[in-house]
């Protein structure tokens, strides 16, 4: 998926062969998720690339090159994956520039704030409900272990089940209601 292939190299794949990410992003940008998951294998050949500027697609004879910039996120820790011998320190540095800490949901001193815009962007074309005060803290002070795509769906879910203008605590889906 990553590094693409050509046409017959994998049993059971597109006829066609696939460009592969890093190709699709090639004059952009490429956005890997959860880097600190990678397999070691992926990420030394994601360190030639990064460090040759070009790809070669699985079951290519030529390289191609390649320009793109990269942005990576994780959950994890990635200082401390490279104490434990589970990511290469030479790609921590090629992809650590900029780094943005977010603090996990629970943490965050804005939830009041970020639970509405959060359900204003669900509402989309609707008009956006009002939250029941008591619902409002009860989302507040809720730990969120699956930060803000839990809010996101605790909030379609209450925009599903709600009745009229208001979002109350029963609308909310048990588990953060019954906190």
């Amino acid at each position: 998926e990553l590094f693409g292939y050509k046409s017959g190299a994998v049993t059971g794949a597109s006829r066609e062969g696939r460009r592969g990410r890093i190709l699709q992003a090639n004059g952009g940008t490429l956005f890997l998720d959860e880097i600190g998951d990678m397999p070691l294998q992926l990420q030394a050949r994601l360190l030639r690339v990064l460090e040759e500027r070009e790809v070669s697609p699985l079951g290519a004879e030529n390289a191609v090159k390649v320009e793109f910039r990269l942005i990576c996120a994780t959950q994890r820790d990635l200082l401390d994956l490279i104490d434990k011998g589970q990511f290469r320190e030479d790609l921590y540095y090629r992809v650590q520039g900029i780094s943005l800490l977010l603090p996990a949901l629970r943490d965050r001193t804005d939830k009041r704030a970020l639970i509405r815009s959060v359900l204003a962007s669900e509402a989309q074309f609707s008009a956006v409900p009002e939250l029941e005060e008591e619902a409002l803290a009860v989302m507040e002070n809720y730990e969120w272990p699956g930060n803000i795509r839990q809010l996101r769906n605790a909030l379609r879910a209450a925009l599903a089940l709600h009745d009229g203008t208001l979002i109350r605590t029963r609308d909310l889906p048990r588990e953060i209601s019954k906190s």
